[in-house]
């Protein structure tokens, strides 16, 4: 056997010890799950397949946090994570899931709503797989994931998504998208069954408002904002005027379509009880014309090409060279759910809902969200 051969099976054996080394790192990193610290006030953790059975043991069955008061009122569900590239909104529930205190009435929260989307990055983005937050004691890390479903879990798309019940056709893509598949249906996809596990639990636990909290990006018009089904719209008019008056946030709200299907702010508005709302905050790593993609863009929000962009009157939010921090965009997501809670609690007094202990805007900003994370046992 000749030197050459030698070396080339040499190089061979090489690259497949590294593939291997390289896919064992993958799968770690893709079934690992961050720690989320169970507060004073969850008083039990149940599965969202709790509410349909069919999701038991997918990759779309999710922690349902709930939290009980010692005095009975009205029931809020608060969901992140349908867009798993959002992260101001998973970040939000983990504060109240590790901080609040609940006084009267009933919290349920489901931080990472679609699990799948986790496991994913988006293709050709660059995106980080995952980010971590400074804190006091250490760093806690959490997942980044894709917009949509992980393809692994629910392929192929179709060419035209055409939603359920309604008949409203969709880009194809959409149908991985969770935020478009509402309000489920439960012999349909993944991510259409993940939907239809929402709204069961929404009927069964009799939820009186649901908040699905969101990022956008600069560019997009429908940002630093509430939207509301129509039956929801006084309980965001209140808490718009509030959040102005009393924090100097400037928040605007917009009425949910009615001709634009799957979103929570629709359906869930439709064919379940509850007030429906949506929040969105600023997200610069899902602007297309941004310029480095990683975690400092992440939980910074500073780019230059945005902030290029601004100058000249692209933008749909006001942005300057301190970008849009990952403190700053919680802290609008923090104070926005506890107005809203506060403006449906004034509106609807018998199903008054009192919440302690949960950081608003200028607490969030002056503290930092790092503040407000629990150590983890063994700081994992």
């Amino acid at each position: 056997m000749s030197n050459k051969t030698i070396r080339k099976i040499i190089i061979i054996l090489f690259s497949i010890i590294m593939m291997i080394v390289a896919g064992r790192e993958f799968l770690i990193r893709l079934n690992q799950r961050e720690p989320i610290v169970k507060g004073p006030g969850v008083t039990t953790i149940a599965k969202l397949s709790d509410y349909f059975e069919d999701i038991k043991g997918t990759i779309g069955d999710t922690d349902v946090y709930i939290m009980d008061g010692d005095e009975e009122g009205g029931t809020v569900l608060i969901i992140s994570g349908g867009h798993p590239n959002e992260i101001s909104g998973v970040l939000t529930n983990v504060l109240f899931i590790e901080n609040a205190n609940i006084i009267k009435g009933r919290v349920l929260l489901i931080p990472f709503a679609n699990n799948s989307g986790f496991t994913a990055g988006h293709p050709g983005e660059a995106y980080p797989m995952r980010y971590t937050i400074n804190t006091e004691w250490g760093s806690r890390w959490f997942r980044f994931g894709d917009r949509w479903t992980n393809p692994l879990h629910q392929w192929p798309d179709p060419e035209v998504y055409v939603h359920y019940p309604s008949g409203q056709s969709l880009s194809g893509f959409d149908i991985r998208n969770l935020n478009r598949c509402f309000p489920g249906r439960e012999n349909g996809t993944l991510t259409e069954k993940v939907a239809f596990a929402i709204t069961q639990l929404i009927k069964k636990e009799k939820v009186d408002m649901t908040i699905d909290l969101h990022e956008a990006e600069p560019m997009y018009p429908v940002i630093n904002t509430i939207v509301a089904h129509q039956r929801a719209m006084d309980i965001a008019v209140f808490a718009e005027m509030n959040l102005s008056a009393y924090e100097g946030i400037r928040i605007g709200k917009e009425l949910s379509p009615e001709n634009l299907h799957g979103l929570t702010h629709r359906e869930l508005g439709d064919y379940t009880d509850t007030f429906a709302l949506l929040a969105e905050t600023c997200n610069p790593i899902q602007d297309p014309c941004r310029g480095r993609t990683d975690e400092n863009l992440l939980l910074t929000g500073k780019d230059d090409f945005i902030l290029k962009a601004g100058k000249l009157g692209l933008l749909f939010v006001p942005f300057d060279e301190n970008g849009s921090p990952v403190d700053e965009r919680v802290g609008r997501h923090t104070s926005t759910v506890l107005e809203l809670i506060n403006s449906f609690s004034e509106l609807y007094p018998d199903k008054e809902i009192i919440i302690s202990n949960v950081p608003r805007y200028s607490e969030v900003i002056e503290k930092g969200v790092g503040h407000y994370l629990l150590e983890p046992e063994g700081n994992l």
